[in-house]
């Protein structure tokens, strides 16, 4: 009893945010999450124009994931 007294303090521990999260996810104006698209780092010249085009832009999490990801970062 003690113990979870000095521990907790009447107090709720704080959400840890997932790094490896933050360091892929960044928050749009909106509340949606975006996020930098695979395979545009190398071996470019066998990809057609239009591809890396669309590779460019960033991607943006569907709503099925939309808890998930939000749930990793909770100050978000």
């Amino acid at each position: 009893m003690r113990a979870e007294r000095l521990l907790y303090n009447g107090i709720m521990p704080k959400v840890k945010t997932k790094k490896a999260a933050a360091k892929r996810f960044r928050i749009t104006a909106t509340g949606k999450f975006k996020y930098p698209k695979a395979n545009s780092v190398h071996f470019m010249s066998k990809k057609s124009p239009k591809r890396k085009m669309g590779l460019r832009q960033k991607g943006i999490v569907d709503k099925t994931n939309q808890k998930a990801v939000r749930d990793m970062l909770p100050y978000a």
